[in-house]
C-alpha cells in the first residue's frame, strides 16, 4: 500500500459567473471550457463557496481554482485567495500550477493512444523499448516488466519518499521528479533500475515512479521526446494550451506553499515537506524546476497547467474518449485492475490506468458512484470524474499537502454532492 494512499483518501471572492447563452456540447470535439457554461447551480455554489472561504479564512490554503462540470456544462467556477501571497497577487482562473501527479493521467492517456495506434502493446516488455532497464529482485533475478504493470503501479518499483532513510533510492539519489536533480531521464532510469525491485512485478500494488518509466517508453514508441509525444497525442488535440513540461516565469504561475503551523510557508528549492508524523517521511520540492526547460521530463510529476486544461482531459474521459480515445479504451482505463485490497485511495478503491477506481462506495464512505476515477497531486491538487453522475471536478491549489490530502478535497467532494 502506498504512503500516499491514506494521504489521498478524501477524508475568494466572486460568485460563479453565468453564461448568457451556453453553447451545446458537440460529440467528437475537444471540450472548450469557456463555452461549457450553463446557468450555475446556485445551491452547489453556496456550498462550495463556504468550503473555499473557510479554508482561506483558517489559513489552510493560500489560493485555489475550483471547476465543476455536470453533463458537459460548467456549473461552478471560482478562483479564490492568492497566487502570490507576499506580492499580493490574487488567484486567477487561468493560473498555471505545477501539476505534480496530475501529470500521470495525461501521460497514461498518451500511452493508450499509442496502444490504439498499434505502436505499443500493453503486454510489451519494457525492455522492448528500454533494453537496459532491468531492475532486479534481492535474489538477483530480473523478471520482465510490462507496460500494463507500469500503468497500474504493479511493476515492483517505488518512490524515494516511500523509502526509509538509507534505502537504495536514497543512496543512489533517485529523483522523484519534483526536485532539481540536474540529471537526464536516462540517468534517472539507470538509478531506478540499480535500486532494484520491491516485489516481483504483478504481485502487488505500490505507488511508484512507474509512470516516469512509462514516459520514456511513450517517447521511444512515438519516435520523439516525451514533451513532443504528449503535445502530439494529448495536449494539442485537446487544446490544453498551458500544459507542458516547463513554463516561462510570469504572474500567471502560482507560487507554491507548504503546510505550516500558523499559515502555509512559501516553498523554496530543496524544501522538504513532511508527510503526517505516522508516516515519517518527507517530499523534496524544487519549485524552480517548472521554469527549467532542461529538467528531465518526469512523466509522473513534471508538468504544469491550468484547472481548465485539466477539466478538458477529465471531460474527455467522462464523455467516453472523443476525440482522443475509443469508448472501449476509456472503459478499460476505468476498470479496476488491482483489486480493492490494494486500498489505493483507502478502503473500497482499486486502480485502473492513470487513476484510482472506486469499487465500493459504502466501504470507502463516499457519495461518489462506483467507477469514479480519482487522484491528486503533491503540490496541492485533487480531481475526480464520476461518470455515472456526469460530474468532472477539479480543485487545484497552491498549498501542499492540504489541497491534496487535508480536509479540503473531501469537503469539496461533499459540497458537490449536497452535504451542507
Amino acid at each position: 500500500m502506498s504512503l500516499f494512499a491514506p494521504l489521498l483518501a478524501l477524508a475568494v471572492a466572486a460568485q460563479p459567473t453565468p453564461s448568457a447563452s451556453p453553447a451545446p456540447a458537440v460529440p467528437g470535439v475537444a471540450p472548450d471550457v469557456a463555452s461549457m457554461d450553463a446557468a450555475p447551480d446556485a445551491a452547489m455554489g453556496r456550498r462550495l463557496d463556504a468550503v473555499i472561504d473557510r479554508a482561506l479564512r483558517e489559513r489552510r490554503l493560500v489560493g485555489t481554482v475550483v471547476l465543476v462540470a455536470r453533463d458537459g456544462r460548467v456549473v461552478y467556477r471560482r478562483a479564490a485567495g492568492q497566487a502570490d501571497r507576499e506580492a499580493g497577487v490574487p488567484m486567477r482562473e487561468d493560473a498555471i500550477f505545477r501539476l505534480a501527479s496530475v501529470t500521470k493521467p495525461i501521460v497514461s492517456v498518451a500511452a493508450m493512444r499509442l496502444v490504439e495506434q498499434g505502436k505499443l502493446r500493453l503486454d510489451d516488455p519494457v525492455t522492448r523499448w528500454l533494453p537496459d532497464f532491468r531492475p532486479r529482485l534481492p535474489d538477483g533475478d530480473a523478471p520482465p516488466i510490462t507496460v500494463h504493470q507500469l500503468l497500474t503501479h504493479t511493476a515492483g518499483l517505488s518512490y524515494g519518499f516511500e523509502e526509509a532513510d538509507g534505502a537504495p533510492y536514497h543512496r543512489l539519489r533517485v529523483s522523484d521528479g519534483l526536485d532539481a536533480s540536474g540529471i537526464t531521464l536516462e540517468e534517472n532510469l539507470r538509478r531506478i533500475a540499480a535500486a532494484g525491485l520491491s516485489y516481483p512485478p504483478g504481485h502487488a500494488w505500490r505507488y511508484s515512479l512507474a509512470i516516469d518509466v512509462l514516459g520514456a517508453v511513450v517517447a521511444r514508441a512515438n519516435g520523439s521526446t516525451l514533451p513532443e509525444a504528449v503535445a502530439q497525442l494529448v495536449t494539442g488535440p485537446l487544446q490544453m494550451r498551458d500544459s507542458a513540461f516547463s513554463v516561462a516565469p510570469s504572474a500567471r504561475v502560482a507560487v507554491p506553499y507548504a503546510d505550516g503551523r500558523a499559515r502555509p510557508r512559501r516553498m523554496y528549492d530543496g524544501i522538504e515537506v513532511p508527510l503526517p508524523p505516522a508516516l515519517g517521511h518527507r517530499v523534496r520540492f524544487a519549485p524552480s524546476r517548472a521554469f527549467d526547460a532542461g529538467a528531465f521530463p518526469s512523466g509522473g510529476g513534471g508538468m504544469v497547467g491550468t484547472a481548465g486544461d485539466v477539466l478538458r482531459l477529465l471531460e474527455m474521459l467522462r464523455g467516453g474518449g472523443a476525440p482522443l480515445l475509443r469508448a472501449e479504451t476509456v472503459a478499460r482505463m476505468g476498470t479496476d485492475q488491482v483489486g480493492i485490497a490494494a486500498q489505493t485511495q483507502g478502503p473500497g478503491w482499486g486502480f485502473g490506468y492513470g487513476a484510482a477506481v472506486l469499487v465500493d462506495p459504502a466501504l470507502a464512505g463516499t457519495p461518489q458512484a462506483p467507477g469514479t476515477l480519482q487522484w491528486g497531486g503533491a503540490y496541492g491538487h485533487s480531481w475526480f470524474v464520476d461518470r455515472a453522475r456526469g460530474l468532472s471536478v477539479v480543485a487545484l491549489t497552491n498549498t501542499a499537502f492540504e489541497g491534496m490530502s487535508g480536509a479540503f478535497p473531501g469537503q469539496i467532494r461533499d459540497a458537490v454532492y449536497g452535504a451542507p
